[in-house]
């Protein structure tokens, strides 16, 4: 995100930018914490969120010190529900796979370069990994979901993601190393699932498998995660085998094709 004088449509691409870091997490950030991540200045970035809380969409949580999102947030997102009703179709397939596996289920969507996390179920198992729940954003091919998705890519468009891969990566780029990713995105087209050995959380590991839309193009993913001896070797393969049978479930349920996912 520029610093320099902008007007009209980059305004409004500010404010989306700064409503997205905001919405990382249920914690919100500080604005320190917007600051640098945005790279604006500081007094553009406390006058775009005192500008934000006057109209609702953030709130400063005075406890923390942090800006969360506001209750104008929710009311637009209950509105907008009603026109994508993942909840209703994902929602089942997440409880069967928690209960299946006794670990943590999510669904996450591709947003732009970016998936987020949409939707968590609890597993049974009484030790969890917390790196990952609902409005959580990871570039694509960092983390589990990331990498199901962008595995399945045209190779046009995963070379034009790695061709400025540290930049994409963030903060993540040193444990997804561009030969790292590239190695996850080979074994997750052969398999049909990928696995997340712990790069985002030393001892976190995932499992993810990605949902197909209409055109055969993955645009959202199932993914497991949890502590590493739960996803040992001799373990992968069933939980590949779940995570791809409910995925390719919701593929069914929305219309889509497989189109992308090589036979095996």
């Amino acid at each position: 995100m520029s610093s320099a004088p902008v007007q009209g449509a980059q305004v409004v691409s500010r404010i989306a930018g700064v409503l997205r870091l905001v919405g990382r997490s249920a914690g919100g950030m500080s604005l320190a914490g917007v600051v640098r991540e945005s790279g604006l200045t500081r007094p553009t970035v406390h006058r775009l969120l005192s500008s934000l809380a006057a109209e609702g969409l953030v709130d400063h949580d005075a406890g923390s010190g942090n800006w969360v999102l506001g209750p104008e947030v929710l009311l637009m997102g209950s509105v907008a529900a009603a026109r994508f009703p993942m909840e209703d179709i994902a929602r089942p397939s997440l409880r069967r796979l928690a209960e299946a596996t006794g670990e943590s289920a999510f669904f996450s969507v591709r947003r732009g370069a970016e998936t987020v996390c949409l939707l968590r179920e609890e597993g049974s198992f009484p030790v969890r990994s917390f790196v990952l729940h609902e409005g959580v954003r990871f570039p694509l091919g960092v983390a589990s979901a990331g990498t199901a998705i962008m595995a399945f890519l045209p190779e046009d468009e995963q070379e034009e993601l790695l061709r400025d891969w540290t930049a994409h990566a963030g903060r993540f780029a040193a444990n997804h190393s561009e030969e790292v990713v590239r190695a996850n995105l080979g074994s997750t087209r052969l398999a049909g699932y990928s696995v997340n050995p712990g790069l985002v959380l030393e001892g976190s590991w995932g499992m993810g498998a990605a949902v197909f839309d209409r055109s055969g193009r993955p645009a959202w993913a199932l993914s497991l995660t949890g502590i590493e001896p739960r996803f040992r070797p001799d373990r992968q393969e069933e939980l590949g085998a779940l995570l791809m049978a409910e995925a390719h479930r919701i593929t069914q349920q929305l219309g889509g094709t497989q189109g992308g996912r090589r036979p095996r």
